[in-house]
């Protein structure tokens, strides 16, 4: 639930795209920005892919993505598609033919790579396919992979080859009636991939897919990927979102949604606000939160729970959360209830009582026994 029309400043203007549809889910004009990830196990191991996308999309993710580098991938993507929870997007790099066999595989999604997939022809071979499948395109233009004529005429990867990259396939598939796709212009630098963004938002009006591409570790990556996309979904910039690290999927889910729920665009779970302690505190914060996020993985309603050590800032971040927990004296603190105070509770019951108390508030929520004016941090 979004106070945004009381809290202006926390409002940020979309930029407006057309929408196309990646299997039942709608990307662009308007609709949530979805959060996706990629397989990382052998396409052909049908069981161990499938439980990946099965646990990406338990955590959220919108959409998966699945490479499909050759034939008997192609052939695994089908019984894939059937048991996905999720719309499924085949990668297609070098080969079209793949391209083809995804789409009539069933992908919701082709993503192909402009730099590797072949000449006008092939291209138009893979749109076809996509046609007559109901498949939707991603255009995907990566620094690393430009096409050779562009890199003569710039002498390196630049954001105006990425873009003049793109244009010419947008133009390709629109030249040939076809209008159901999105596009994204990756690169590994934040600047440069920033700056592609920008010029690609100001020249056409079709679905954003936002990453910042090879971004690292779990650590590294998140920064990276937080600073560079964060600042264009500021900006509004942005229909869909995949953050790459070299970690699991489930992790990228995790920070995707993190990196949006920081800026009030999706909501989904509960946003813990806590403190990074000091000798202040009145039991061990960082153990505490660390156990309450494990705790509280399985909740999927949008609430807000601040777990403060001290009553220096723990009653006015209180005050705005929906649960909240201020570290006090005598091994005891005070909980806040829709952002009053409500009762002292020891610290060793702490763990327990929360958990119980964002439970019966999710439930609370779930079915519509909670008022906007009583979500303050929403």
């Amino acid at each position: 639930m979004s106070l945004n029309h009381i809290r202006p400043w926390r409002n940020i203007d979309r930029r407006t795209s057309r929408q196309i549809m990646v299997g039942n889910v709608p990307v662009g004009g308007g609709a949530p920005i979805t959060v996706q990830t990629m397989t990382n196990t052998p396409t052909t191991d049908v069981r161990a892919t499938v439980a990946q996308i099965q646990a990406a999309a338990e955590a959220g993710a919108d959409i998966v993505r699945v490479s499909v580098p050759d034939q008997d991938s192609a052939k695994a993507l089908k019984q894939i598609v059937r048991e996905s929870p999720v719309p499924l997007v085949a990668d297609i790099h070098f080969h079209y033919k793949r391209g083809i066999e995804a789409a009539e595989a069933g992908a919701a999604c082709l993503r192909i790579n402009p730099g590797n997939i072949g000449d006008e022809r092939r291209v138009k071979e893979v749109i076809k396919a996509a046609r007559d499948n109901n498949c939707s395109i991603r255009i995907g233009v990566n620094a690393g992979s430009l096409e050779r004529h562009l890199l003569e005429k710039y002498g390196e990867p630049c954001p105006d080859a990425m873009v003049e990259s793109g244009l010419d396939h947008i133009k390709l598939l629109q030249d040939n009636d076809f209008h159901e796709f999105k596009i994204s212009c990756k690169a590994s630098d934040v600047f440069m991939a920033a700056a592609a963004y920008q010029k690609l938002s100001e020249a056409t009006d079709a679905p954003i897919h936002l990453g910042i591409t090879e971004a690292g570790g779990l650590t590294s990556g998140t920064i990276k990927s937080a600073i560079g996309m964060g600042n264009l979904l500021w900006m509004g910039i942005g229909d869909t979102i995949r953050v790459s690290l070299s970690a699991d999927p489930v992790a990228e889910v995790k920070v995707g949604f993190e990196i949006l729920k920081s800026l009030g665009l999706r909501h989904r779970g509960v946003n813990i606000i806590s403190c990074p302690s000091c000798a202040r505190q009145g039991f061990d914060v960082i153990k505490t939160v660390e156990i309450l996020e494990q705790r509280l993985e399985h909740i999927k309603t949008p609430m807000s729970l601040s777990i403060i050590g001290c009553v220096v800032n723990g009653p006015g971040e209180a005050l705005m959360t929906d649960i909240g927990f201020t570290g006090g004296g005598a091994g005891s603190g005070m909980v806040y209830l829709a952002g009053k105070q409500s009762h002292k509770l020891g610290n060793d019951a702490m763990v327990e009582h929360i958990v119980e108390q964002v439970e019966k508030r999710a439930a609370e929520i779930e079915a519509g026994l909670v008022t906007e004016q009583a979500q303050v941090a929403e």
